[in-house]
């Protein structure tokens, strides 16, 4: 029997495009379907978490989870990724120096924020660096016609953000903590407050008026959302 996206608590955004909110942090994760390929985008906040992600997601998909998009450092997109070993791991350049050089910020953010510290710990032990550093776009081919379009639109929310575009009808764009839904967007020390409107600038380009744009935290929004929220931390920060 086939299980359906909403019995695992996922929303299906297209045909074999989907993403789901996770408890604890309201962090989003995404899955694109291909032909015996499955892209995730983001790992959630722990290895327990990022390996109940897999499971689900490779039920949906058929098979196993090939391609594995992080969007950002912060520990509730990337502690699960562990959890992926043997898929095909994408960052944005400079995720690598962050995941080399900066595990005991990235260990503390998640204790400050509510994660157990041994929980922390055992994530940031199991942390790799991406294989695959995108510094403008790459293209995923994930079979049958179906491709997915990581694109290095940072720095804003981070120095090195990525979105995941994934082409048709609708087109729908992952977007990371770029996008805010659920509450105003966090800019932290890590963050670009400079830069954050030209990213979301680059993000409407990429998807156009009628996409759908995935937040990393909060519900789905259109390109009127983003734009509104682009405006807002313009004036928030002090640029045009």
């Amino acid at each position: 029997m086939t299980v359906t996206w909403e019995e695992l608590g996922w929303q299906r955004l297209a045909a074999g495009i989907g993403r789901c909110r996770l408890p604890g942090w309201d962090c989003t994760a995404g899955l694109v379907v291909g032909d015996g390929t499955a892209l995730l985008v983001d790992a959630g906040s722990g290895l327990a978490e990022g390996a109940r992600l897999r499971a689900q997601a490779e039920e949906l998909a058929g098979g196993r989870v090939t391609h594995l998009a992080l969007t950002h450092s912060h520990f509730d997109h990337v502690f699960g990724a562990a959890a992926f070993a043997g898929a095909e791991t994408y960052g944005a350049v400079g995720l690598d120096s962050v995941f080399a050089h900066e595990r005991e910020e990235l260990r503390l953010d998640a204790i400050r924020n509510g994660l157990a510290a041994a929980d922390a710990d055992e994530a940031v032990d199991a942390l790799t660096v991406p294989r695959h550093l995108v510094c403008g776009e790459w293209t995923l081919d994930l079979g049958a016609g179906r491709q997915a379009l990581l694109a290095n639109v940072g720095p804003g929310h981070t120095a090195h953000d990525l979105a995941v575009l994934v082409p048709g009808s609708p087109e729908v764009v992952f977007c990371g903590d770029l996008v805010e839904e659920s509450g105003e967007p966090q800019a932290g020390p890590d963050a670009v407050p400079t830069r954050w409107p030209a990213a979301l600038d680059r993000l409407l380009a990429l998807g156009g008026e009628d996409a759908l744009y995935v937040p990393g935290h909060g519900a789905v929004v259109d390109a009127a959302f983003v734009r509104r929220q682009r405006d807002q931390l313009a004036t928030r920060f002090g640029v045009s």
